[in-house]
């Protein structure tokens, strides 16, 4: 298991010596992805190719913009994800708390969204005068899609923005570690913590790779089950039979 996945399980290590004592089962990372093929993950609303599995890898084209979700709902938890894009100013994004359907004319579900863009998405979105966006990077934003609503806690208007810059570019491998408790949602990318949203409306929901536009390879997805808080029908995604 990755070095930063093994760093995560300090947040649970405090309770160890208790739970060892009192014979209590330990919450422990289980892979989402196994490596062969795309059991547990059902495609939504994207072409039968558009994901593969080579290499021990999660292939997506990027073609049509769409997503694929995790088989089942998910509401606290550790997420351990790694990524690559194959394209300069590539796009896509893991999207947690999600809804497993995306509504008729939309190509991406309601759910929030962990951006990834490769660093020269800036670059290819200058504006009419030639100029910068306001900020030189746009990767880990946190952000409620599809009308799902949240503070940012480093705002970028509705959008809350990493306060660092830690990708690396294309055909690199960036880690993604995203806590997700209780309607607040932390991301550190590769090995630091650098941005969080909170007060999320949802707070139970499908997990969704995005497929939007330009290939990108996901890879060693791990998850770990925290408990449940006190999330009612309100704040969980409708469950797609």
């Amino acid at each position: 298991m990755k070095k930063q996945v093994k760093i995560l399980l300090c947040v649970v290590a405090m309770t160890q010596s208790v739970a060892w004592a009192e014979g209590v089962e330990l919450p422990q990372f289980r892979p989402l992805f196994n490596g062969t093929d795309l059991t547990g993950w059902v495609n939504v609303n994207t072409a039968p190719d558009t994901w593969s599995v080579r290499d021990g890898m999660i292939v997506c084209s990027g073609h049509p913009i769409g997503v694929m979700r995790s088989d089942r709902q998910y509401e606290n938890f550790l997420l351990h994800i790694e990524w690559r894009h194959m394209e300069a100013g590539g796009n896509s994004g893991v999207f947690v708390w999600s809804e497993g359907t995306v509504p008729e004319g939309q190509q991406l579900p309601k759910g929030m969204e962990v951006q990834m863009l490769e660093l020269d998405w800036v670059n290819q979105h200058k504006r009419p005068d030639g100029s910068l966006p306001p900020i030189a990077y746009v990767h880990g934003e946190l952000f409620g899609a599809g009308g799902l609503e949240a503070t940012p806690d480093n705002p970028r208007g509705s959008r809350s923005k990493s306060l660092e810059n830690r990708c690396k570019g294309k055909g690199e491998w960036n880690v993604y570690d995203v806590v997700c408790v209780d309607g607040t949602v932390k991301l550190a990318v590769n090995g630091r913590f650098v941005n969080s949203i909170r007060n999320s409306s949802v707070r139970k929901g499908y997990l969704c790779l995005e497929s939007e536009g330009a290939e990108i390879h996901f890879r060693n997805i791990y998850i770990l089950e925290l408990p449940p808080g006190i999330t009612g029908p309100e704040n969980t995604a409708p469950v797609v039979p």
